[in-house]
């Protein structure tokens, strides 16, 4: 058929061989859907790491889709910047190893935007396995962005298939910051620090996810210390689901942190201490300072433009121009998690500590919002809650979910001057504990507590659901043993 078709067009075979892959090529430019080898650059298993550095980084240049296809351990011994409209494609058996050649350095891939708070759109990384080599510095080209991988303001960026099983203690897996849209899917992180830490934005999805970290698995960092996120606001409408908190010998930190923070203008012989933020000449401005507990203060205004200046014997540095007074989470949907590590699960709260106060007192204070959980498993027996809340939270909703550790634990923060009333959703949950069990502890002074629980299940006749209100005031509705009546 195909030589009938050739025989008609009066072309011989090889000229419309010629013609029909220009055809082809000429549709896939249109398309969109072009494809280089990284390997036509030089990139190889065979080369140092500045050889492919540099090849890498010529190849990202072309922008399009970049594929490395021939497997191997490729050493990387600098920063890739990746700009928009690029996918980077690894196949099976492909890993990138960081090498010291030239240095230590922070990220093996960073978007171009990220030097100058410059948005870059539709960014791919699929089937990343880095090895990270023990190769760990904190941060270099953006204050406060520690990511393997990171992107800072990005839109519609898609990271998928990516393997990091050696973390060490000072770099998180991926770091997000200043986004709107983006996916994070099938990715294993292990090792001492965050798996995955977002910072402001918008409209996120994680799934599909195994973690082992000695620190948080997830970090929904909407303050920070400031060594730890560059930008500061709030993190909103995301879902993370499928995701799975795998147990090891020691840990820190939760499988997700919530936090939130609020601070003030700049005011004449204010006391200030290391991450304090103020806003000052249009701007966000943090104390860069050393996390030794020293207070400091600051009598002449920050108004420089850029960068860090000193000031009164105190560092600070420009955090950002779009000036916001509160930071927190809302509207996450939780759902199908599995909680392995006795640890505690979920963490909504303000730091306060020698690194970082997330609330300045006499700050507007942020209320973080509508935060839902569905098919919540605890996998262990140990005593620690499965919640932790220490700021203002408006509405938390726990459904299908199974409770085999205490539930749900308020505690303050010395700074707060009002924790607000929290409402608590209980649905079609089971509870396995055989005796008396601590569904609510309260220890904030005044709080305000509404619990509603329905159509739950409990697998033993002596459970015995106990509410502990402290100096707070609990409301309570419930179907559950103990509570029902209250």
């Amino acid at each position: 058929m195909l030589s009938m078709a050739i025989e008609k067009l009066y072309l011989p075979k090889k000229q419309f061989i010629v013609v029909f892959l220009t055809l082809c090529f000429s549709v896939t430019i249109h398309l969109g859907i072009c494809q280089v080898n990284a390997s036509e650059f030089g990139f190889s298993p065979q080369a140092t790491g500045i050889e492919n550095t540099r090849a890498l980084q010529k190849a990202v240049d072309q922008g399009g889709s970049i594929i490395i296809s021939l497997p191997g351990t490729y050493k990387m011994a600098g920063t890739v910047y990746v700009g928009s409209h690029t996918t980077l494609q690894f196949s099976n058996n492909v890993f990138l190893q960081k090498v010291n050649e030239q240095g230590s350095f922070t990220h093996v891939f960073l978007n171009k935007g990220a030097l100058t708070k410059t948005y870059n759109e539709n960014i791919t990384i699929s089937g990343l396995s880095l090895k990270v080599n023990k190769m760990d510095k904190r941060f270099s080209e953006v204050y406060g962005l520690r990511g393997q991988i990171a992107f800072f303001y990005v839109k519609n960026l898609r990271v998928s298939g990516f393997r990091c099983l050696d973390l060490e203690k000072n770099q998180f897996g991926i770091h997000v910051c200043t986004f709107e849209d983006v996916i994070i899917e099938d990715v294993t992180i292990k090792g001492k620090k965050d798996g995955i830490h977002l910072g402001r934005g918008k409209r996120f999805t994680i799934r599909d996810a195994v973690f082992q970290t000695f620190d948080d698995a997830i970090a929904l960092n909407a303050h920070d210390y400031a060594t730890s996120n560059p930008e500061l606001g709030w993190i909103e409408d995301g879902v993370i689901e499928n995701c799975h908190d795998l147990d090891q010998e020691n840990t820190v930190g939760y499988f997700c942190r919530i936090l939130a923070g609020g601070w003030i203008d700049w005011q004449q012989g204010m006391e200030v201490q290391q991450s304090d933020v103020v806003v000052s000449n249009g701007k966000l401005y943090r104390v860069q300072a050393q996390p030794d507990g020293k207070t400091y203060k600051s009598t002449s205004r920050p108004v420089h433009e850029k960068g860090s200046k000193v000031y009164d014997g105190i560092n600070w540095g420009v955090v950002q121009e779009d000036v916001t007074y509160t930071a927190g989470v809302r509207n996450v949907v939780f759902r199908d998690i599995f909680l392995r590590k006795p640890r505690t699960g979920f963490s909504v709260h303000f730091d306060n500590d020698r690194y970082s106060r997330s609330y300045y007192p006499g700050a507007d204070i942020p209320r973080q919002e509508q935060l839902l959980f569905d098919n919540i498993r605890v996998l262990h027996d140990k005593t620690d809650p499965l919640f932790s809340i220490a700021t203002p939270v408006d509405v938390i909703s726990i459904s299908n979910s199974v409770f085999n550790a205490p539930g749900i634990r308020f505690i303050e923060n010395s700074a707060m001057p009002d924790y607000f009333k929290t409402l608590i959703n209980i649905h079609g949950c089971v509870f396995k504990s055989p005796g008396e069990f601590v569904l609510l502890t309260n220890t904030v002074d005044n709080k305000e507590i509404g619990l509603k629980t329905t159509a739950n299940t409990v697998l033993h006749e002596k459970f015995r659901a106990v509410v502990k209100p402290g100096k707070g005031a609990v409301k309570i509705s419930s179907d559950l043993p103990g509570l029902q009546d209250h």
